[in-house]
């Protein structure tokens, strides 16, 4: 019991240096995520657009330009989004989507020239299955990050926006 109150302090700090170097080892590992460059795809074409289903609430259509679908190094889906209101007004926005933190961000808004208007706002947003915006809550959970994972290829995306769903979340009844 003496040796154990005599050396307990030495004990102690012998433990705290061991977990201080084995976290340092890690620090070397564990890298904090940085978003990749970005560069602004063509302005999105007719024959490369591909609907998807949101919501029968919605009377908007919604679609995404297939060839601009992409998955960078930095884990991010990055699209160019539609979407046509019943009166044919036109938004059309260049998209990144975080399976991993469950958020969305708009890089730039498409011009009717075809040009993009970067946007001023660079900060990530939480998906919420809200009205308003519907749209990113079923291309997270249905299409592009099914059970809350990223789909692995970018052919896996397309093949999902192709289905109508992700095949993992087919519903067996």
């Amino acid at each position: 019991m003496v040796f154990l109150r005599r050396f307990a302090p030495l004990l102690v700090a012998l433990l705290i240096s061991g977990v201080a170097s084995a976290d340092s080892e890690d620090d070397g590992e564990l890298k904090q995520w940085q978003e990749a460059e970005v560069q602004l795809p063509a302005a999105p074409r007719s024959e490369t657009l591909q609907p998807f289903y949101v919501s029968a609430v919605s009377d908007n259509q919604f679609l995404i330009d297939l060839a601009t679908l992409s998955i960078g190094n930095d884990g991010v889906i990055r699209y160019v989004l539609l979407i046509i209101t019943p009166g044919g007004g036109r938004n059309v926005t260049f998209e990144g989507m975080r399976c991993e933190t469950r958020e969305h961000r708009m890089y730039a808004s498409g011009r009717q020239d075809g040009s993009w208007s970067r946007s001023r706002n660079n900060d990530w947003s939480r998906i919420r299955e809200v009205y308003a915006n519907r749209h990113h809550a079923t291309l997270f959970m249905e299409y592009f990050c099914p059970s809350g994972i990223s789909v692995a290829s970018v052919a896996e995306a397309k093949n999902a926006l192709q289905r109508g769903e992700h095949p993992s979340n087919k519903r067996n009844w």
